[in-house]
């Protein structure tokens, strides 16, 4: 039997979605992660790991529950074997239970083809002949030898089979070097091809240092239909939303210079180095993950984001420091010179202007404050609204106590909006109302009945969001597509939160939702009053997400032994409490409006 407080603490540590992960292809959406169901076949994803809650959901076949439960249900573990797998994965020593034989790592042998294709890469840059093209640009860029051995960096020879041919002779299988994205299949050829030809390469190492993936930049010009950057596809050991390029060398920096900087790509990252900044880490090719921010947050509590400052730096840059702040890390901005990246900074001024650039980073808040007083966000009454608006989600990304209360503070300083307003209005998610002084005969208001009529909660969210697209951020922060009970709207609420500007959902998502798409598209009403309906229907869809999740730890509590169920009863009690809190269910509001055929819009059943 394993003592409670190691069952606890494996679970506290476990990164769900890495380990979900080696089982099934996921991909991120929203606060979410998806992927097709590993309990039953189908084409369209239903299945949703939710890291916030450590917890997964599969619509398609019923199956949810926590690691523990996804590894029994899965692999066929036994509860002690499944904490045994967990903890091996999360640094956790777990007693009482017989360790397995040297060897049993059932991804050894891609470990082992990822290690061998990063060995072929570095010899073809640094030790063959026709690595002097791909060794001249790098020392172009300021990148010698020793930092280019660093880092493990290679070259990937302008040939359709060089790779192929050499993982051949050392007997590596075929169908393996598919899956980890080295080697590709096409209808116009007879056997598969290298996935990587005539780039230089950047092995992605996990923090132990074992290559996980590649990354591969273009030499030369990209030809037509060709990227200037191609990584590795996802596999069953290379999650991108868990990893971090260059965190196995720069966490020492990091812990020594107590901040890291996060920068946009593999360039940036190594030009840092070249120039004796050894604390840069970069993303790859994705958006800042809570797995990131966690995995940054084991070596430091400060985060300097330093993206280019172009439109979509900047927006990517507010969208990493709300993952941040969510992780209780603390995010600032380094602003460059306009058409400027930390590649060309470092080529051009060395260490010492990146440096400078470097500590005159300035708060997240205090950042985005001074892009909207520049942009005359504060004039007026109904602009300083709009700024509101742009602020909130950053207040409500916070975790830390105190950082939060200096947030308030600054917003109700520079917008007049009472600290206290500002709380209220946190608490209950809603946007907040200028503070006005009060009239000299106060009138109650009841706020208007929502009108809608015969529309599904799901169906009136995504149809609110088509017409209020600056709701979209504010809607993801607080559900997820997984909480979501109907598909096809699910697939909606996904393509909005990759695209808040989609016109057209892409290729590949199932017709039911592209059909409802369009005709909610051509919709001409709009459900009113819509801010009040709009926070209705989020709290109607977390209550319902809570719902589901009580029925399971009802199910969970009946199957559990005597180890788990005091924690499971425990879970249970909390959510009750978090319901509680919540406030009124948007179903009464729905009942109380049944009657009323105000809204009746195109398209309702």
């Amino acid at each position: 039997m394993i003592p409670d407080n190691v069952v606890e603490e494996v679970r506290a540590r476990a990164d769900i979605v890495g380990i979900v992960g080696e089982f099934v292809q996921l991909k991120k959406a929203g606060k979410d992660f998806r992927g097709l169901s590993p309990f039953k076949d189908e084409k369209t994803p239903s299945f949703y790991v939710i890291p916030a809650k450590a917890f997964f959901h599969d619509f398609s076949s019923g199956e949810s529950g926590d690691v523990f439960s996804f590894l029994m249900k899965h692999q066929g573990m036994s509860f002690v074997d499944a904490v045994k797998y967990v903890g091996a994965r999360s640094g956790v020593d777990v007693r009482e239970v017989r360790r397995g034989k040297k060897g049993d790592d059932p991804w050894r042998p891609y470990y082992e083809a990822s290690a061998f294709a990063g060995s072929f890469f570095r010899e073809r840059l640094w030790e063959w002949d026709g690595g002097k093209g791909a060794r001249e640009y790098l020392e172009k860029r300021g990148i010698g030898r020793e930092v280019g051995e660093r880092f493990g960096i290679g070259y990937a020879p302008d040939e359709w089979e060089a790779f192929r041919e050499a993982a051949s002779v050392h007997g590596l299988d075929e169908g393996m070097l598919l899956e980890l994205g080295l080697i590709k299949r096409s209808e116009g050829r007879d056997r598969p091809y290298d996935a990587f030809r005539n780039r230089i390469i950047f092995p992605i190492e996990s923090v132990s240092g074992r290559v996980l993936a590649f990354g591969g930049r273009i030499l030369g010009p990209a030809g037509k239909g060709a990227p200037k950057y191609l990584n590795s596809p996802e596999s069953p050991i290379f999650h991108k939303g868990a990893v971090l390029y260059g965190l196995g060398w720069a966490r020492n920096h990091i812990r020594r210079q107590g901040a890291a900087l996060l920068v946009e790509g593999f360039m940036d990252a190594v030009s840092l180095a070249a120039v004796d900044i050894g604390n840069a880490v970069a993303p790859l090719g994705t958006s800042l993950t809570e797995e990131h921010a966690r995995l940054l947050g084991n070596y430091t509590s400060q985060v300097r984001i330093l993206f280019d400052s172009d439109p979509a730096g900047l927006r990517a840059t507010f969208r990493a420091a709300k993952v941040l702040l969510a992780q209780g890390l603390r995010a600032s901005v380094v602003t460059l010179p306009e058409g400027e990246d930390p590649d060309s900074v470092a080529r051009s001024e060395g260490a010492e202007g990146v440096l400078g650039y470097v500590g005159q980073a300035v708060d997240v808040l205090d950042r985005q404050l001074a892009m909207l007083e520049e942009r005359d966000y504060f004039a007026t009454i109904e602009k300083t609204r709009d700024a509101l608006d742009r602020l909130l989600p950053t207040l409500r990304a916070v975790q830390d106590a105190r950082l939060r209360d200096i947030y308030i503070t600054r917003v109700a300083d520079r917008t007049g909006v009472r600290a206290e307003t500002l709380e209220a209005e946190l608490r209950k998610g809603a946007a907040p109302r200028l503070a006005q002084a009060p009239r000299r005969t106060p009138t109650p208001r009841r706020r208007p009945a929502p009108r809608f009529h015969g529309l599904g909660v799901d169906r009136l969210l995504i149809l609110l969001l088509l017409k209020h697209r600056k709701w979209i951020d504010k809607a993801a922060e607080r559900v997820g597509p997984s909480d979501l009970e109907d598909g096809v709207y699910r697939a909606i609420f996904e393509g909005l939160i990759d695209d808040p500007e989609l016109q057209a959902l892409p290729e590949g998502t199932m017709p039911e939702a592209v059909l409802h798409f369009e005709r909610l598209m051509s919709d001409r009403e709009v459900p009113s009053p819509a801010e009040a309906i709009f926070e209705d229907a989020v709290l109607q869809i977390e209550n319902t997400a809570l719902d589901r999740r009580l029925e399971v730890l009802d199910a969970e509590i009946a199957r559990a032994g005597d180890v788990e169920k005091p924690r499971l009863i425990r879970d249970k009690q909390d959510l009750i409490s978090k319901k509680k809190s919540r406030g009124p269910d948007w179903r009464r509001s729905a009942r109380r409006a049944a009657g009323s055929p105000q809204y009746q819009g195109e398209g309702a059943p």
